[in-house]
């Protein structure tokens, strides 16, 4: 097991490095500055400004500044929020971005996994067809069209819910969170069905029932445990993908969470703060995945000896 734990951290050791070192040079590569879009100022005003953001330096001198910092857990400041630095930018939204993408996993996680048990044990019935339904319509409707349904619907028509921000607390919040989870939802309820269905039919699920073991005992003690495999594989990188994506559903409900950031600085060409956000969600999506891995591995002892 300490082999195991030893290669996956190895190996998103290496995976993050690859990403600092492509964020840093893509983004200088990318066209334009921080600056350029700034009203004309004179040649020695704008070379006073790159100084003062050691953008004058050779490019190899800004790459080992940046990793020296992000060594340090210093980011570096904002070319566009000139009084803050990434680290404050970060530390303000962060925790609006977590809250939204914990409980949309969680929902995510509860509802699809009781839709998946449901669908495979009352295979075409009523309840089989509703999680296709809700499955049909997570997938296939994207969430930057389910948010401003839902404002409209719950929001402007029936006035259950704020249309948006954060001044209603909690209740800001419940819109964002369930569009949020929608798509999970489905994807997680039609893995489990169908993971369900064909652990059923494993011998080993048959020699339990000739046994006489209860239905109940059955389902929790031999058909989950294999079903559930692919569904927890699943939900390390759909929890980053879930906190990652919450960059629309911030910017649709005007959540001050790191999306809304990250779109700013990204039309305003603020390189720090760009940076800064793409290595803190590619770390989140390198740390789910190992915790993914160490988990499936911890239940499924064949997980170790191939991974």
């Amino acid at each position: 097991m300490l082999r195991f734990v030893a290669r996956r951290l190895w190996g998103g050791g290496l995976t993050l490095a690859a990403l600092v070192t492509l964020t840093f040079f893509i983004m200088r590569l990318a066209p334009g500055g921080p600056f350029s879009r700034n009203r004309k100022v004179s040649p020695e005003v704008l070379e006073n400004i790159k100084r003062a953001f050691h953008l004058d330096e050779p490019i190899w001198q800004q790459y080992a500044r940046w990793v020296w910092g992000l060594l340090h857990l210093d980011l570096g400041p904002s070319t566009r929020f000139r009084d803050y630095s990434v680290g404050d930018l970060i530390a303000s939204g962060l925790p609006y971005s977590l809250t939204i993408g914990f409980w949309a996993i969680v929902v995510a996680g509860l509802v699809g996994v009781a839709l998946g048990i449901a669908g495979a044990l009352r295979r075409n019935g009523a309840t089989d067809y509703a999680a296709g339904i809700v499955g049909v319509i997570g997938i296939a409707i994207p969430i930057f069209v389910l948010g401003p349904l839902a404002q409209v619907l719950f929001a402007l028509k029936l006035n259950w819910l704020p249309v948006g921000g954060i001044a209603a607390g909690w209740r800001s919040l419940i819109l964002p969170i369930l569009i949020l989870a929608l798509p999970n939802i489905a994807y997680i309820s039609r893995l489990t069905r169908s993971s369900m269905i064909e652990v059923m039919r494993e011998n080993y699920v048959r020699t339990a029932r000739a046994k006489g073991i209860g239905p109940r005992r059955v389902l929790t003690g031999h058909i989950l445990t294999g079903a559930l495999l692919p569904v927890i594989a699943y939900l390390g990188p759909a929890t980053a993908a879930i906190i990652t994506g919450s960059i629309l559903i911030e910017t649709v409900f005007a959540v001050p969470g790191v999306g809304r950031h990250f779109v700013d600085a990204a039309l305003n060409r603020d390189y720090p703060l760009v940076m800064g956000i793409t290595i803190l969600y590619g770390g989140l999506v390198i740390l789910f995945n190992i915790a993914t891995d160490l988990l499936r591995g911890w239940i499924d002892p064949r997980v170790r000896s191939h991974g």
